[in-house]
């Protein structure tokens, strides 16, 4: 049962996608902290608060909806940049694709019968 396993974590799809969780969430981390850090307090200049202290009370209790907002607007940012990403792989793929590629190499009879037809010219 551990080889199966084994085999089973090797696979090139199991590990592309733990690299991919792994990097996807420091990647988010990098995102949230350029939008609580830099974009929310901008905001917050041109707003007069912080987007966090944005509260409504109905009925004794507080609605935050101004974390809602930066919940909101931290998925934007990642959804775009993720978006410009997948983008760029996709472009860079299709230019792979799009490159002539290289000629066959001719086959054995090909070969003799290039042979036989530079002997007859001679």
């Amino acid at each position: 049962m551990l080889k199966e396993f084994k085999a089973f974590a090797m696979r090139g799809n199991i590990v592309d996608l733990a690299v991919a969780v792994i990097i996807g969430g420091a990647f988010g981390k990098i995102v949230t902290s350029f939008v609580n850090d830099i974009l929310m307090p901008l905001l917050g200049t041109v707003i007069g608060d912080s987007f966090a202290s944005l509260t409504m009370t109905i009925n004794g209790v507080a609605v935050k909806y101004g974390s809602f907002l930066q919940s909101i607007v931290d998925f934007v940012i990642i959804a775009a940049c993720i978006f410009i990403v997948i983008k760029g792989i996709e472009k860079t793929k299709k230019k792979e694709e799009e490159a002539p590629a290289a000629p066959p190499a001719p086959t054995k009879d090909q070969v003799l019968l290039e042979e036989i037809r530079d002997l007859l010219k001679k």
